[in-house]
């Protein structure tokens, strides 16, 4: 199974649903190039993106320059790490086609978010700034189940994660996991009504629709994983995956009743047992959380590369960058001490 978001059928599922477009916020300017294919979005806010450069637009427009619109290459709405380009698209012809977008768009600069590290080293001799964040992620160490997983933990966090676990089953609260070619129309709407809740919640509406999930379940359903929960015959929560043959990637989430620790067992512990009976060597549950240390998540540097055509403001956010990544550096190291994995194992 390929990397799941830099399908065709992704990227035209967000479209056909309205998620990506110029009403969406996300103008595709896409580069098809040497067989190749590079996501490029002309953007006007930086919404749904998850590496957050508010500040760098204020400091432009107190200068009196535009930072809108700018170029993004990103997967919109979905903060994991992975390639950022499909087939074997030389870096400068890429970097010249780039050049060539801003020029037509009037753009500030452009964006790429959240690259493996096989993207960023292709791109290294290009004069791009980078930009470090800590995330979370969960790596499969070998485990025969999640029973071996928890055999890593130091006995009283061992016993709390335990006990998270129970509450849910107290609660009378059942979970199953499908993949999402076998839901029915019904349970994908139900999926949506957890899915909207979430931001509705906040007083936001939500980035996607249902009729983009619906779309993808149709052409990567297979690559879907949905965990369901049912409280006496209604479904009250569900979480959405997907996955392909190395990497879980835990992305949308949301309830419509409150069960305590009901988040923790849709979002990670499913996640964990899903990945370990599918031998995926690691999870990546997205972005924020550092409640997710004590559950077995680690601490990995993630990168954005950056490229701001006025030269005073590349050299002002390479100095940033330089300086917050020693303060992400030393905020990892910080992170690794909290840990639940028994000493005599590291």
């Amino acid at each position: 199974m390929r990397y799941p978001f830099l399908s065709d059928s992704f990227f035209q599922a967000l479209a056909r649903s309205g998620a990506t477009g110029e009403d969406a916020g996300w103008l595709p300017r896409h580069v098809q190039l040497d067989g190749g294919f590079l996501p490029l979005f002309e953007r006007r806010d930086s919404r749904g993106e998850y590496v957050f450069d508010y500040a760098w637009a204020d400091a432009y427009e107190r200068y009196g320059y535009r930072y809108y619109p700018k170029l993004v290459s990103a997967i919109p709405y979905t903060p994991v790490v992975g390639p950022r380009w499909r087939g074997g698209i030389d870096a400068g012809r890429m970097w010249r086609a780039v050049r060539e977008r801003m020029a037509e768009t009037g753009a500030s600069g452009w964006h790429l978010l959240f690259p493996d590290r096989a993207s960023r080293m292709a791109l290294a001799e290009l004069p791009l700034v980078e930009r470090q964040a800590c995330h979370f992620r969960w790596f499969n160490h070998g485990y025969a189940d999640f029973g071996d997983f928890l055999a890593r933990f130091q006995s009283r966090k061992r016993k709390n994660l335990r006990r998270e676990r129970e509450k849910v089953t107290a609660q009378e609260v059942q979970v199953e996991r499908r993949l999402g070619s076998t839901l029915s129309e019904a349970e994908w709407a139900h999926f949506y009504q957890c899915y909207a809740s979430t931001y509705l919640k906040r007083g936001q509406w939500p980035y996607l629709t249902e009729s983009f999930f619906t779309d993808l379940a149709a052409s990567q359903g297979d690559q879907i994983m949905v965990a369901l929960a049912r409280h006496r015959d209604d479904t009250v929560a569900a979480a959405l995956y997907l996955f392909d043959d190395q990497a879980l990637y835990g992305r949308y989430w949301g309830c419509l009743r409150e069960f305590d620790a009901l988040h923790f067992e849709l979002c990670y512990y499913q996640g964990i047992e899903f990945a370990i009976e599918r031998g995926l060597a690691e999870f990546d549950p997205g972005v924020q959380g550092e409640h997710k240390l004590l559950r077995g998540f680690e601490p990995v540097i993630t990168y954005s590369l950056h490229w701001l055509a006025e030269p005073e403001f590349q050299r002002a956010v390479a100095d940033f960058c330089a300086r917050e990544a020693r303060h992400v550096s030393g905020y990892r190291e910080e992170a690794l001490t909290l840990l639940p994995f028994r000493s005599d194992l590291s």
